[in-house]
């Protein structure tokens, strides 16, 4: 397997440089259902369903931060459901994508900003009933500082969703090399194996940052039928709800 690359950070909150220009040139093809992004389109309604399912319901007013958020599609359809959203990314090019379209849409209850998790949690500590980050922890060099940020950000009660994918060979092959070189799902170089999370370390970092894992659900690709479905399998893509427990009476 290739050795890992040395990335460029800067001296702003656990940031590579490297990755953030990677989707800043890509920023122009965020809402082309056949662009660069076109797995994340083909799978937010998965996403989007199985949040709904972890979360008391309704969706309807809840307050929600979408970290990582990109060009928005995570972000707009949880908005579309009710909920009050805010989504912040330190790309720009991504989020001014995501402003456009969330103003082309007529959509009110959403709001972006260009700011770390880190720096929103020293803002908005407990603010959230639920938290998103969805494919990012492998794209910065310290996931277990997104997730004590995201920790703080969810309010007693809450619950926190994260998505990535798991260390090991299968992975390798079908996330890397099958979906980068083969089948073209996401651009070359989109991941880098050595960021990526076995299931049982995103769970550690989770109980280290206080929060209780409570539900793992696999996502599947058939390259043939390409059709995403959810299972039980986590051998390849996966979600992790957990949740911050409530405050003793």
């Amino acid at each position: 397997m290739p050795a890992a690359t040395i990335p460029r950070m800067s001296t702003q909150d656990n940031v590579d440089l490297a990755e953030l220009d990677k989707f800043a040139s890509a920023a122009h093809q965020w809402w082309d259902p056949e662009g660069a992004f076109k797995s994340l389109h083909r799978i937010n309604p998965l996403r989007l369903g199985w949040i709904e399912s972890q979360c008391p319901p309704p969706l309807q007013g809840k307050r929600i931060v979408d970290v990582g958020c990109g060009g928005g599609i995570l972000a707009e359809a949880l908005a579309r459901k009710g909920a009050d959203v805010l989504g912040i990314d330190l790309v720009d090019k991504s989020l001014k994508a995501a402003k456009l379209h969330a103003l082309e849409a007529q959509i009110k209850n959403l709001d972006y900003r260009l700011v770390s998790a880190e720096e929103l949690a020293r803002e908005c500590e407990g603010q959230f009933d639920a938290v998103t980050c969805m494919e990012m922890l492998e794209h910065v060099s310290d996931p277990a500082s997104v997730i004590r940020a995201c920790a703080r950000l969810t309010r007693p009660g809450g619950t926190v969703f994260f998505s990535t994918i798991n260390r090991n060979p299968k992975a390798y092959l079908l996330a890397i090399v099958a979906a980068e070189h083969l089948l073209a799902l996401v651009p070359k170089g989109t991941h880098n194996y050595a960021r990526l999370l076995r299931p049982s370390q995103l769970a550690a970092m989770g109980r280290d940052a206080a929060l209780i894992p409570r539900a793992f659900k696999g996502l599947q690709y058939n390259p043939v039928t390409r059709r995403f479905w959810l299972s039980d399998d986590l051998s390849v893509n996966y979600m992790l709800a957990m949740d911050k427990p409530a405050l003793q009476a």
